[in-house]
């Protein structure tokens, strides 16, 4: 049996209707990890979704408490284990998706449904994350049942917190070294640079949230009897906002921007192609000057408002209000620490006057990460996806976005391969996330690929190295 017919078995199963039902009941589970009603549902998509498919394929499969405590989201770790003597790939995917905003999808759609319109595949965590760890469990079951073995040993990953922040990840891959231990990680989450041609990144930007408030009293006044005469804190978180950046985005804070772009980084970003299907135009003149818009989103630091709220946005009372608060966000990459940027925002804020505005982190931040796409594994990963569809991929030394993978490259000691099975245009974290019938199909081939290979002896030469070499 060969490469090619471990492929065409994964097609099979696509043709056939039981990727698109394996994928639609993963969809029917309303894992919003942001809603803490939806935590027994979290557990449910690991029980009674996740563990039987992973041990019809052999593995073994084990429900974790999140170390944080039980009402945190839970973990799984499955384990196939053919050989002593072989190396280990490392899985992961997370299950829980973002709020469903049910009543905002176009033609009365339901995000717990997976439907199909055209090219598309409609339902939440389709793309983010439940279509993509499913192309590739079933991308290790066609290898597995072409081959009649995997040629590894696999460990898999399920965490149902990565929307949150992934809360007790760190704290549990510490304390579950040994049960942990693998070669390199293959895992699949966010979008491709564009749609039609496959992706790798290597580590990703980091990612941190936190809020700006201010409060200065304990409820509104009048603004007719107070205007004029009361500090009004949303003109003054404002100002305070826009001390960060210029008018056009450039970051103003010294903390908050990376020490420098190193010249191999510049060379593998500096012309990549951004847009496609479905994404919005680009601000030229916005972000960092003297980048390139691919070296702004995949070399640099940028600063977000996500949110921004004073009084009552929803019905307006003439009222000066007694407090603001902006939920903003700094994407960064190495080796910028999230804590020093903050302290030097802090120090900025008061330094220009603005010492009653509060800066606090409000989600676990992620840290950033970063391979040379020179690697043996990036090349490696290039090549074998280049022999399944003829087209040399991009490779990424990171992603603009961010995922816990600090955990894998530095806790774990891993090289990190994502191999992504979305795009820019797939409305990931908003109404109409779908990820597209095509790319379906070129993802489970590429993993399969991709799988076969890791049981190839190129490829076991390699996994028989140190993780650093």
């Amino acid at each position: 049996m060969s490469r090619n017919n471990a492929i065409a078995a994964a097609e099979h199963h696509l043709d056939s209707g039981g990727l698109f039902d394996d994928l639609a009941r993963r969809v029917s589970h309303r894992t919003e990890s942001q809603d803490v009603a939806r935590r027994p549902e979290l557990l449910h998509y690991l029980t009674d979704e996740v563990t039987p498919t992973l041990e019809r394929l052999g593995f073994s499969a084990q429900v974790f408490d999140n170390p944080r405590g039980p009402d945190q989201p839970p973990l799984l770790v499955a384990h196939r284990n053919e050989a002593a003597e072989l190396p280990t790939v490392f899985g992961y995917g997370h299950g829980d998706v973002v709020r469903g905003y049910d009543d905002q999808w176009d033609d009365g759609r339901s995000p717990w449904v997976l439907e199909v319109a055209g090219d598309r595949w409609y339902g939440r965590g389709t793309a983010d994350n439940k279509g993509q760890h499913t192309i590739n469990i079933a991308a290790l079951e066609a290898v597995l049942g072409t081959r009649g073995r995997l040629g590894f040993n696999a460990t898999f990953l399920v965490e149902t917190g990565e929307e949150t922040g992934s809360p007790g990840l760190r704290e549990f891959c510490a304390a579950n070294r040994e049960l942990l231990e693998a070669d390199v990680l293959l895992a699949s989450d966010g979008p491709r640079l564009l749609p039609e041609q496959a992706t790798v990144f290597m580590g990703t930007r980091g990612a941190v949230n936190f809020d700006m408030t201010i409060e200065l009293r304990a409820g509104g006044h009048h603004s007719g009897n107070w205007g004029g005469l009361l500090a009004n804190p949303a003109i003054i978180l404002s100002h305070a906002i826009a001390s960060i950046t210029s008018a056009a985005g450039e970051i103003r804070v010294p903390e908050m921007r990376p020490p420098e772009l190193p010249d191999s980084v510049r060379a593998a970003i500096h012309d990549l192609p951004l847009g496609g299907e479905g994404t919005p135009q680009i601000d030229p003149c916005w972000g960092e000057p003297g980048l390139t818009p691919s070296e702004r989103v995949f070399g640099w630091n940028s600063f977000e408002v996500l949110s921004f709220t004073a009084g009552n946005p929803d019905k307006p009372a003439n009222a000066v209000p007694p407090r603001a608060s902006a939920h903003c966000q700094i994407r960064f990459v190495v080796p910028c620490d999230p804590h020093m940027m903050l302290d030097g925002l802090r120090r900025h804020l008061a330094d220009n006057g603005f010492d009653d505005v509060s800066v606090t982190i409000s989600d676990e931040p992620m840290m950033a990460t970063r391979l040379d796409p020179q690697h043996p594994w990036a090349q490696w990963a290039a090549t074998s996806i280049e022999t399944t569809t003829g087209l040399a991929p991009t490779l990424l030394p990171n992603l603009g976005g961010s995922l816990p993978n600090e955990v894998f490259a530095g806790l774990l000691e891993l090289p990190t391969l994502w191999v992504p099975h979305s795009y820019g245009g797939c409305s990931q974290h908003s109404p109409n996330e779908h990820i597209l019938d095509w790319m379906v199909r070129d993802a489970l081939r590429i993993m399969t690929g991709l799988y076969w290979d890791l049981g190839e002896p190129g490829a076991r030469e390699l996994l028989a190295r140190s993780p650093t070499d």
